[in-house]
Order: C-alpha cells, then structure tokens, then sequence
C-alpha cells in the first residue's frame, strides 16, 4: 500500500505537489511576465529629458548644493527615528490584541511592561519637546 502511495505521489499527472502548487506557480508566472513587460513599456513609452537638477541627488530638509561642511538640522532625522519606534510599537499590539484570550499571564504583563516603556519614553518626548518646530 505505502509503495502504491509513492508512485502516485511522483506520477506528474497525479502528484499532489502539481494538484496544490499548480495556480501558484501559474499566478507567479504571470506575474513575472506583466511585471517585465510593464518595466519595458515604461521605459520605451517615457519622455527620457534628464537635466542637471533632475540627475542631483536630494537630500530632504536642506539644499543640497552648498558646502558639504555646513551644519543642518537634525530634526528631520529625530521625528523619523521616533515615527519608526512609534510604529514598531503599532506593530506588536495588533498581533497581541487578536492573540490576548489564548495568552498566559506571563504573555500579558510583559506586554503591559512594554507598554508602559513605550508610554515613558513618549512622556519624555513630549517633556523635551522634540516634535516642536520654530
């Protein structure tokens, strides 16, 4: 009986990897397929006019054509640091909320742990005053 099963298995018209990955494997062939014939209709179709401005590099909050030596502000770096740490903390507590009815209480107090770190640290954002602008 086991050696019957295993010649079905290998049988391409009968094999259950053909069976389950079938449309799989169809849908990531078509998908390759548009995703290069989109990238060269781009190409070919665009108006390919590049001039110096457009071919510089851009740096966001200063310009980037005065001396490489001169100070620029940091804040535009702080606000995204915290916007990551922010958004990191987002995405912990959807998979703890949808879970929290199968957790131990272990599972549940170190969340409220981190939680409360999180809230301290944005408690002391807020008292330093990183997210005003002048």
């Amino acid at each position: 009986m086991q050696i019957t099963n295993i010649k079905t298995i290998f049988n391409f018209n009968q094999s259950l990897l053909f069976n389950e990955y079938y449309n799989v494997f169809i849908l990531m062939l078509i998908s390759i397929i548009l995703s290069i014939i989109l990238l060269l209709l781009s190409y070919v179709l665009s108006v390919q006019n590049p001039d110096q401005e457009k071919l510089s590099s851009y740096e966001c909050g200063f310009e980037p054509y005065e001396d490489a030596r001169h100070k620029f502000d940091v804040k535009f770096y702080i606000v995204a640091i915290l916007f990551i740490i922010f958004d990191i903390e987002a995405i912990f507590l959807f998979p703890w909320s949808i879970s929290l009815g199968h957790l131990d209480i272990i599972g549940f107090w170190s969340m409220i742990d981190f939680i409360f770190e999180l809230g301290v640290g944005f408690i002391y954002v807020w008292y330093m005053n990183v997210l005003e602008w002048e």
